[in-house]
């Protein structure tokens, strides 16, 4: 809204022209200067200004919204999107029906807790003929860190789904409807994104996922924090695909050590944990897990609810966490 055409405001025409005349043609623009400020800009009247402000400011801002019309478009956005079951029956009943659509869904946890495993057996979810319970279009796979493997695809596929896999032709079919990505740098990554806008148009995508973020932005800007998040448009275009194409996005981070010490604490000892964290509406619950030749597989679907600080805390030692962006 900050970046509507003053002349597109339905101002009356000639105090819309001299809004242009003095270079001033978003409403960005007029509302970054106080009435006296355009007073002395526009030399004109401080009663015309405060119409013209006033008017702006009405058509640029949003109306508000009652918490009940925000439930109801909730609801409504929930029976239009759906989710992606997981198959672990716990987890799809804590995060009510599994990976939502229409929003960022992140998995963030130290290296070699599964995350990939879980992404890969998504996109074998996803590319299931819908008479399997899968949702039977292509998947965009986005591999930063080439560690996608079909061959482990395919043994998910034969544990989990040996009467699929068996069959002839159906196999090489969902393969073929993974789409993998492998950018080599975050300039090329940005390229690729306006691709993956068509790619959901054109072929019938019903699932991203970018595998993983932050090892975008650590190539190139190493260890030293840039003064602003190289991530920033990126992140806010891909939660724009979600919204826009009501698809799930899901994308993973890794919990990065900053000494020895502390990578000493990812060292996977105890029991691996995939945990529910930052969620607007599933509680906090953790569910024990093990990884198996299907995949991640829980060892108990009860689950645990999180209280205090184990609630949102991600950086402890065997636990991956997903996080749900709305």
């Amino acid at each position: 809204m900050a970046n509507k055409l003053i002349s597109e405001m339905g101002l009356p025409r000639s105090m819309a022209n001299v809004f242009i005349a003095r270079n001033i043609v978003t409403a960005k623009d007029a509302l970054s200067l106080s009435e006296f400020e355009l007073m002395e800009v526009l030399d004109v009247g401080l009663e015309e200004v405060t119409r013209a402000v006033a008017h702006i400011s009405e058509i640029s801002c949003p109306p508000y919204q009652t918490a009940l019309s925000l439930l109801e478009q909730r609801n409504q956005n929930e029976y239009l999107a759906g989710h992606l079951p997981t198959r672990l029956k716990g987890l799809d009943a804590a995060l009510f029906g599994g990976i939502p659509f229409g929003v960022v869904t992140e998995l963030v946890g130290p290296a070699g807790i599964g995350k990939t495993q879980f992404c890969l057996k998504l996109a074998l979810l996803a590319s299931l003929p819908t008479s399997y319970g899968g949702l039977g279009g292509r998947v965009i796979y986005v591999d930063v860190e080439s560690k996608f493997s079909s061959k482990r695809m395919i043994e998910m596929g034969l544990s989990s789904f040996p009467e699929i896999f068996h069959m002839e032709g159906l196999a090489q079919e969902m393969a073929g409807r993974i789409l993998v990505l492998q950018p080599a740098s975050l300039s090329e990554f940005t390229e690729s994104l306006q691709h993956i806008k068509v790619s959901l148009l054109q072929h019938n995508v019903k699932l991203l996922i970018i595998d993983s973020m932050a090892a975008l932005a650590s190539g190139e800007y190493g260890l030293a924090p840039p003064k602003h998040h190289p991530l920033g448009w990126h992140i806010s275009f891909i939660k724009s695909l979600a919204e826009c194409y009501r698809i799930p996005v899901v994308v993973t981070n890794q919990v990065r050590s900053q000494s020895r010490d502390e990578a000493s604490r990812y060292l996977f000892q105890g029991q691996r944990v995939i945990k529910i964290a930052k969620s607007s509406i599933s509680p906090s619950m953790g569910f024990c897990f093990n990884i198996t030749s299907s995949g991640v597989s829980l060892l108990d679907d009860e689950g645990v609810e999180m209280m205090g600080p184990e609630a949102n805390t991600i950086s402890w030692e065997g636990h991956i966490g997903i996080i749900n962006y709305e």
